[in-house]
């Protein structure tokens, strides 16, 4: 992927493509096409048609979605299959009509069964039910992943990740919900003492969704990484006999216990966890296996401790809270 190719962000404001955005720049990565919503609509096929048309990208990462958590997966499925089908078909079906040299797809560990042998390879895609609170979502994914099987070569190639889709600088869990202990008063338990009530009931490990998101830097690193690899290298990964797919994510995982915990040390929380086991949990573990990802020479940088107490600091920088 040569310094001045044309490439294409589609999502560049979301999470995972604003981390895109900002690996690219510092790798070098100056001619970047970039949309917002308001400009381009993905579902619209016509108009996605005219941009590619238009703009001529020569690579293109898919990080566009229609993204949220178990509750919001589970309340509106039909939303959530729709308009996810639709970017990918529109955005696929262009980037192989008018040449793309390479896409990557992001895509989801919702694609794996629910009940996968752990840790999860890329191989066991399809070998098992999914889970149903997001099961939409992971059968719209699988289709994108399909997708770049069988469109006429270059936009043949797909990454799953370890987060679902919000890495760590904004999961669903981290600073919206365990850092907003920081920025309201805590609520009281029976026995006068502060707690925090956290969904599901910890019998589960997982390291995607809420337990162990993967690190944005890192997942857009990797993302990178891939894109650059040489022909002899990317080859491979899109040959007909093999899923189109590598994991990405840190090759560990942790309960909801421990991440609260560690969460609470990092922020200075000393109140209570409340475990609420009315709620979804969700998948019971999903702790991807990434030895494919480290045999093309990439692995993550950023602990959890890390990534967290950076994304606090954050949180704290954008005014969303005080300091207990």
């Amino acid at each position: 992927m040569e310094l001045r190719a044309r490439i294409y962000v589609a999502g560049h404001t979301g999470l995972a493509g604003s981390a895109i955005v900002r690996a690219l720049a510092r790798a070098g990565y100056e001619n970047l096409v970039l949309r917002r919503h308001a400009e381009l609509e993905l579902t619209d096929a016509r108009a996605v048609a005219e941009f590619f048309d238009r703009e001529r990208p020569e690579y293109v990462f898919l990080a566009a979605a229609k993204v949220g958590g178990i509750l919001a997966n589970d309340r509106y499925p039909a939303d959530f299959i729709r308009e996810n089908l639709a970017i990918e078909l529109n955005v696929i079906r262009e980037a192989a009509r008018t040449g793309v040299k390479r896409l990557l797809f992001l895509g989801s560990s919702w694609i794996y069964p629910r009940d996968c042998p752990q840790p999860i390879r890329e191989d066991y895609l399809l070998t098992g039910p999914l889970e149903p609170t997001n099961r939409a979502y992971a059968i719209a994914k699988i289709a994108g992943i399909e997708l770049c099987s069988v469109v006429q070569p270059p936009a043949r190639h797909a990454v799953s990740r370890g987060d679902a889709d919000q890495p760590l600088r904004a999961g669903r869990q981290l600073p919206s919900g365990a850092f907003a202990c920081a920025r309201r008063p805590h609520p009281q338990d029976a026995r006068g003492k502060s707690a925090r009530r956290a969904g599901g009931d910890d019998l589960g490990k997982r390291q995607a969704a809420a337990r162990v998101p993967a690190h944005a830097d890192d997942m857009a690193e990797a993302c990178v990484h891939l894109m650059r690899l040489p022909e002899g290298g990317f080859a491979p990964l899109v040959a007909p006999q093999a899923a189109p797919l590598v994991n990405v994510g840190a090759g560990k995982d942790i309960s909801i216990a421990e991440l609260a915990a560690l969460v609470a040390e990092i922020v200075g929380y000393r109140g209570e966890f409340v475990y609420d086991a009315s709620k979804p949990d969700g998948t019971p573990r999903k702790l991807l296996d990434v030895s494919r990802l480290a045999a093309l020479g990439w692995r993550a940088e950023h602990g959890l401790r890390e990534g967290i107490a950076a994304a606090y600091r954050d949180f704290l920088d954008r005014g969303c809270g005080e300091a207990p």
